[in-house]
């Protein structure tokens, strides 16, 4: 299996046109949330109508995965803390959106949203205490925010989340694949790789531009792959103590 990872392309109509560019090459594609930009002059409405567009047509190329992010909550819950909810319609084209879980070939991919209080982080732990009942491994999961390591690391602070930190003790699926931290792959410290006991964290990054940064992974070939445009690197996922290598090609 071939999963394309990108993150926070932040309603860069161009970056999603990259992204359907490559989708027929994947057997699922991932769009780890921050779909929207809450400092966008275009209205927020506006932005969600274009996007649940493109990820309706984006969805007709590919399996696609998508979570939300903090730029994406539109509504207030029930219990008064902010939600999205604007991704739920996408189901009806096929779309896997926050609160499901997908079998793809053998795989299960488990999207959790963004919480904003305690409420929704108790539905989300509730919704992956269910997964992991009933799920088959290998095991993925979609969360804009990984945890504190060289993945939430901005160059000057940790902005990681302690949560899904614990999730991942709790629980160790396989992979967890992330966005939310912009700079982590570009920083001294920083990383768009990284393991947590068992488990592989991934987190592409985000950089302005056409092409957003993006990681390859290749489940059978057991190897990963990140590019951007400023160098790319790889890992395998099978090595002992594994370290992530730049590409004689072109890395940084």
């Amino acid at each position: 299996m071939r999963i394309l990872l990108v993150s926070d392309l932040h309603y860069n109509l161009r970056q999603y046109d990259w992204v359907m560019s490559r989708a027929g090459a994947h057997d699922v594609v991932v769009i780890a949330g921050d779909h929207l930009n809450i400092a966008s002059p275009v209205a927020l409405e506006a932005q969600i109508a274009a996007v649940r567009a493109t990820l309706g047509r984006l969805a007709t190329l590919a399996p696609l995965l998508v979570c939300s992010g903090n730029h994406d909550l539109d509504a207030r819950s029930p219990a008064g803390e902010k939600t999205t909810t604007w991704l739920g319609p996408l189901r009806r084209s096929g779309v896997a959106v926050d609160g499901d879980s997908a079998t793809i070939a053998g795989v299960t991919f488990t999207i959790v949203g963004w919480w904003d209080g305690p409420a929704a982080r108790d539905e989300a732990e509730l919704a992956l205490d269910r997964a992991a009942a009933s799920c088959r491994r290998p095991w993925v999961w979609v969360y804009h925010s990984p945890p504190e390591g060289p993945l939430s690391w901005t160059g000057r602070r940790h902005f990681g989340d302690p949560v899904v930190a614990s999730w991942i003790r709790r629980w160790a699926p396989d992979a967890v694949l992330c966005g939310h931290i912009h700079q982590a792959p570009f920083v001294d410290g920083g990383s768009w790789a990284d393991r947590v006991g068992t488990t592989w964290v991934f987190n592409a990054g985000a950089e302005i531009g056409a092409v957003p940064p993006a990681i390859e992974i290749d489940l059978g070939r057991r190897r990963a792959a990140w590019t951007s445009v400023t160098g790319r690197d790889r890992v395998d996922l099978d090595a002992i103590g594994a370290e992530i290598e730049a590409d004689p090609q072109g890395g940084q």
